[in-house]
Order: C-alpha cells, then structure tokens, then sequence
C-alpha cells in the first residue's frame, strides 16, 4: 500500500505527476488517497517508457522494449534537447506513446456505458480531448526524469489479452508495483489501462466522469476537457494522427483543435 512508501518519497513523487485534474473532479469525487494513487500511475506509465530491467521474453513486453529503446534514443540525442526542438522532440515522443497505449480505447473505457450514448463526431472529440489530456501529462513527466528504474516481472497472456507485470524501483530503493493491461491493435500489443497497487487508472476517470456527467450533463464534462486542451502551454501540433505516428505507429497522435 501506499502508507508503505517513505514520506519523502511519497510526496516528491507525487509532486510531480497530475493525472487527476482538480478541474475535473472539483475535489468531490475522489479523496487525496485516490488522487496521489492516480498520480503515481500516471508517472509509472510514464517511467515505464525510459528504463527497464530484465524482462520475460513475450510480445507484449518485447514490444514494449523496442518502444523504450526509442524513447532513449529521442532522450540522448543532443539536437532534441535543444529548446528549438521542443516540439520536434515532443512529437517523436508522442509517436512512441501512442504505440504503447491506445488513447481511443482508454477513453472508450474511462467514458463506460456513457460511450454508447455518444455519436461517432462526439466520440472523436472525446477521445482527441482526453487523449490530449493524457499524452501531454505522459510527455511532460518523461522531460523530466530523474533516474527511477523499471523492472519486468512477468507476463501474463489469456487470449487475446495480456497482462504485463512490472516494478517502479525509486532511487531510495521502494518497489512499487505497476500492471500493464494489453490488447493487440493496430498490428501491436496496446495498452488499454495501467493499475497501481490494485488501483486502476481507467477505473478512477471512470468515476470521475460519470460523476460530472450526473451531476451536470455530458456537455459539461467536454467543456472541461476543452478548456484544459485550450489551457495547454507549450507549442501546438499540427500536423494529423497518422502524419505523427507514422506508419511504424499504427495509431493516432493529437488532432489541430477544434474550436467550440
């Protein structure tokens, strides 16, 4: 649990993560417990993305290995580091994100029984919204990294789902274990959700969203997520999905805003 975790520790992690957005859940949905939970899986995801140790052999970890390597690459190259290149830099990464998680599936899952209600122009919207939200949170922790490693522990395949077992060792030497929940898509193994502890990042959203949209409606819950798309700092992608990823990604990237 996380009571386990040194202070220290447990607050500098949290510090620099932000998975659940205050403007999202306005402090009535979930309790500081959930939120430094939420948080800490966000930075596993992003961890996970940077260094590994030894792995059991599988696709879904081997093709998880592959995507780190490149991220490493993108990290060390000197050019990319260059504040010029942000955007450059920042676009390579999110390519490679975007072949390890898949945005659209995770925000099908966060919206639940809501997706079903919603028509195909609502649900790209939706999707670009909070895949947004997603990948620029991913990429802003990785730029700042500062040494936490990543152990594989297992893999697990049941059908066409697999379940990658892994551990976040911090500098001060806490295990904190992360599971990787997979799918094959887009001619890869995908991730469609992360757990922390037992505590599932989709599930958490989940709560928080269909909490917005009792209590205020669904168009309430996209004008939050527009306004934190709209807040964004940093430079502005441009280009399409496909253009980002590349035909290596198979998968979308982050769509030009669309205007209300």
């Amino acid at each position: 649990m996380l009571a386990t975790i040194a202070p220290r520790t447990h607050r500098r992690l949290v510090d620099i993560v932000d998975a659940t957005d205050p403007a999202l859940c306005e402090g009535k949905v979930v309790g500081l417990a959930k939120l430094k939970r939420i948080g800490l899986s966000v930075l596993a995801a992003v961890l996970s993305l940077l260094m590994v140790g030894d792995a059991l052999a599988g696709p879904p970890t081997d093709q998880l290995r592959g995507a780190v390597d490149r991220v490493l690459s993108v990290l060390s190259d000197p050019a990319l580091k260059k504040e010029a290149k942000t955007l450059e830099r920042r676009r390579a990464i999110r390519a490679v994100a975007n072949q390890i998680f898949d945005f659209t599936e995770i925000s099908r899952r966060s919206l639940a029984l809501h997706w079903q209600a919603r028509t195909a122009a609502e649900r790209e919207e939706f999707s670009r919204l909070f895949g947004d939200l997603l990948e620029h949170t991913y990429i802003s922790k990785i730029e700042n990294y500062s040494g936490e490693k990543i152990q594989y522990v297992g893999e697990t395949l049941d059908g066409d789902r697999a379940v990658v077992r892994t551990l976040i060792v911090t500098k001060q030497g806490t295990a904190i274990p992360l599971d990787y929940r997979m799918f094959p898509q887009g001619g890869r193994w995908r991730a469609y959700d992360v757990t922390l502890e037992g505590i599932s990042l989709v599930a958490n959203y989940r709560t928080q969203f269909n909490a917005i949209i009792q209590r205020s409606g669904y168009p309430d819950l996209v004008a939050k997520l527009r306004v934190k798309y709209d807040q964004r700092p940093g430079p502005r992608e441009t280009a399409s999905r496909d253009a980002i990823g590349g035909a290596a990604a198979a998968a979308p990237a982050l769509l030009p805003r669309q205007v209300p």
